[in-house]
């Protein structure tokens, strides 16, 4: 892990913001018909456009690189869904857009789940708590606090709905990397594990289940699915732990 200077963390925010503005437009593409892979292609034209790069797209390892600009996760997929052009947007489908940007060499990563017209009321709620996870857990990102604050605001508020907290995938530090040290999990106990310190960035986004928290990959080697078929949902803020509290850099 390498803590960021104060002139990166003003470089990744700006990256931030230009990721944020592509995410919230991309959103807006979310009508029922939108296609997947087209959605893909305008997330990377909008990249390009605002002067940054792709993170995800070829980043890996040798030979299990991910192909695409945008993760697009239909329903019960909660992460890594590929956006194949056959994925057409229904009426009622939860859709989870992630997308990460290089920007002057540092990159930022951004989570969003949007529901698709009508949405049933179940998963109204599931969405309406993941985000309100995310929100607790981003005010435990204090210098000083452990990653366990982190974990376990998004665990208790979650559980107490009778939703599963997914354990087999975590947040991470990002910046100089898209996948740094240390790994923020969504659980966790309060005063426990890795102390938060300033200059720290951190992507925090919990993966909340409506069912079981059980995950497992899909057919086509790349999504994660509910090992029960049900609806996920994921959120997640680039946040940068500075003097004054925590910063959200992906606004």
């Amino acid at each position: 892990m390498r803590f960021k200077t104060v002139e990166e963390i003003e470089i990744l925010a700006a990256g931030g913001k230009k990721l944020a503005q592509i995410m919230r437009e991309l959103c807006a593409m979310c009508q029922p018909g939108a296609n997947a892979a087209q959605l893909d292609k305008e997330a990377e034209d909008r990249i390009i456009k605002a002067g940054g790069k792709p993170a995800f797209k070829g980043f890996g390892t040798a030979g299990q690189e991910f192909p695409n600009t945008l993760c697009v996760s239909p329903n019960e997929m909660v992460v890594h869904g590929i956006p194949h052009k056959d994925l057409e947007f229904k009426e009622g489908d939860l859709i989870g857009l992630d997308l990460g940007m290089e920007y002057k060499g540092l990159f930022t990563d951004h989570a969003v789940t949007v529901g698709i017209g009508n949405i049933s009321p179940e998963a109204r709620r599931l969405l309406s708590v993941t985000k309100e996870c995310l929100d607790l857990a981003i005010k435990q990102a204090i210098a000083g606090n452990r990653l366990g604050d982190i974990g376990y605001a998004v665990q208790a508020r979650a559980e107490a709905e009778g939703f599963g907290v997914v354990s087999k995938l975590v947040g991470h530090g990002v910046g100089h990397e898209v996948h740094e040290e240390p790994r923020v999990p969504n659980y966790g106990k309060p005063g426990a594990g890795e102390e938060i310190l300033e200059g720290m960035v951190l992507a925090i986004e919990p993966m909340i289940n409506l069912g079981t928290p059980d995950v497992q990959t899909a057919d086509d080697g790349w999504g994660i699915v509910t090992a029960d078929g049900r609806l996920a949902a994921h959120f997640e803020h680039t946040v940068a732990i500075t003097k004054e509290g925590p910063r959200i850099l992906t606004i």
